[in-house]
């Protein structure tokens, strides 16, 4: 499904911590800004994002954050949009933590939930997000739904609620992308 930006309003690409090397693809498309951790695996992401046209803030809820969020707001102002792992940085895995609800509140932006799959990938099991880096010449499908309206200043980030619909958008997404590479199959 093709994301349609044309209000020139920022917006919010929530996806799962597994997903990003999937993702890599479409940053240039859509003006994508993220955050990439302080971390070795971190520092060789935001590389590959670069070297893609994506521009990357440093830092991770543990670590950092607090620059790493201004750092995105600064990258945001310059136009575009973001991209955020909504599960991390270390999970649960598929439990949406409240930082993407501060961030759509802070850049009045909607979140759309993004789903992804891939018919043929190399799977890293024993990592915590059990990422997968796609196989050359796989097909992979991004699925997006929404938009959540942007978050105003009067909602609580924090209300689990917000994580709840947010998590069902997601495997919503993730299974549209499924079923779109079954029915091809077909």
């Amino acid at each position: 499904m093709k994301l349609n930006l044309k209000n020139k309003k920022p917006v919010v690409l929530a996806h799962w911590h597994g997903d990003e090397l999937a993702l890599v693809s479409i940053v240039k498309r859509y003006s994508i800004a993220t955050i990439a951790s302080q971390s070795k695996d971190g520092e060789l992401m935001a590389k590959v994002l670069k070297w893609m046209g994506a521009k990357t803030s440093r830092g991770s809820s543990t670590r950092g954050g607090v620059q790493a969020l201004k750092g995105l707001l600064r990258l945001l102002k310059d136009g575009g949009n973001c991209s955020f792992a909504v599960d991390g940085p270390k999970g649960p895995l598929h439990k949406v933590k409240p930082g993407v609800f501060e961030l759509s509140r802070m850049i009045h932006g909607p979140i759309y939930a993004v789903g992804v799959y891939c018919d043929r990938a190399l799977y890293f099991p024993k990592s915590w997000n059990k990422t997968f880096l796609p196989k050359p010449f796989a097909r992979v499908i991004i699925y997006w739904v929404g938009p959540m309206e942007e978050i105003k200043k009067d909602v609580d980030p924090r209300n689990p609620d917000l994580a709840l619909e947010l998590e069902t958008l997601l495997h919503h997404a993730r299974q549209q992308a499924l079923n779109f590479i079954a029915g091809n199959d077909a």
